[in-house]
């Protein structure tokens, strides 16, 4: 059983994790922080890679815990902190590490959160509207679409790229209260009509949403804002991102740190899944990979790659 009280889900696929294997290149005594733990998938992945690898992983859900407890049972090399990767500087600081060789972001939801249906991600499980990465604070996105007016919804929408955000949050607003994923699925198919191709017409909407109930891109702007300086010289910062609403930010962010001297761009263009995995693991399709690095002092400036590690 989970901390929710469901039952344990599938196991969870990470994605792209030879790629970010290969540009982390753990080594011994290196020290790695995986801010998005999930179920541990890339932190197994780095412990695995080299005996010597130490890593830390942070994660505020509470349903990461027991998977994380079992693992730090079997490997003293690894801890995990409660904790939001917003919060990677004080967590760093909780465990006497002032710099790291790399940092691990996947922004993406873990494969058990979206099959627990009691979580509120999904969009194929009816389940309560709730949608927090802790459940056990903030509001829920049934009571935030409570709160906003259609205006704000609409805005809402609008922001991470849906162009029917009016039509769909006239629906949502005259079909209050919604309590489950379903209503709120309803809402946006009654406003948009029903699926025509391969992505569900809600799904931009849950996206929003969920964002918007985690304060996602609050909390990313503030990982991106620490992450770099807490780098030794080689250290690589990696953010794998699902849609333009994530990557956009980290595009720019890694753009701008790059102008400066001491870092520079892993790769011109973001890295994707190759077709193995896509057969393998459908939720690598929309996974957008961008690297960034702290270079040695004194080290040249080489041009990026296009899709291969150092």
């Amino acid at each position: 059983m989970t901390a929710t009280g469901a039952p344990e889900p599938p196991l969870h696929q990470p994605v792209l994790r030879d790629t970010v294997l290969r540009w982390l290149a753990p080594r011994s005594g290196g020290r790695y922080l995986d801010g998005t733990f999930g179920r541990g998938g890339h932190t197994e992945a780095i412990l695995a890679a080299d005996p010597g690898a130490l890593v830390l992983g942070l994660d505020k859900d509470p349903d990461a815990a027991p998977a994380a407890a079992a693992l730090a049972a079997r490997d003293p090399r690894f801890r995990f902190l409660a904790a939001d990767f917003s919060e990677l500087g004080s967590a760093l600081d909780e465990v006497g590490w002032d710099q790291v060789d790399g940092i691990l972001l996947d922004l993406g939801l873990s494969s058990p959160q979206l099959e627990t249906p009691e979580r509120g991600f999904a969009l194929r499980h009816d389940g309560p509207l709730d949608m927090r990465y802790d459940p056990g604070s903030g509001e829920t996105a049934a009571e935030l679409l409570d709160r906003l007016d259609e205006r704000e919804i609409a805005d809402l929408l609008f922001g991470i790229g849906e162009r029917r955000s009016r039509a769909i949050a006239r629906r949502i607003a005259g079909r209050r209260p919604l309590r489950t994923t379903g209503d709120l699925r309803a809402a946006v198919i009654a406003a948009v009509g029903p699926r025509r191709g391969r992505i569900d017409p809600a799904t931009r909407t849950f996206l929003a949403v969920r964002s918007a109930v985690n304060r996602e891109p609050q909390a990313l702007a503030a990982a991106l804002h620490a992450a770099p300086a807490r780098l030794r010289n080689e250290g690589v910062l990696a953010v794998i991102s699902y849609h333009s609403g994530e990557d956009r930010p980290v595009k720019h962010a890694f753009r701008r740190l790059a102008a400066q001297p001491e870092f520079e761009l892993g790769t011109r263009r973001p890295i994707r899944a190759d077709e193995d995995e896509l057969s393998a693991n459908r939720r690598s399709r929309s996974a957008c990979l961008r690297i960034l690095r702290r270079r040695e002092a004194g080290e040249s400036e080489p041009a990026p790659q296009e899709e291969s590690p150092r």
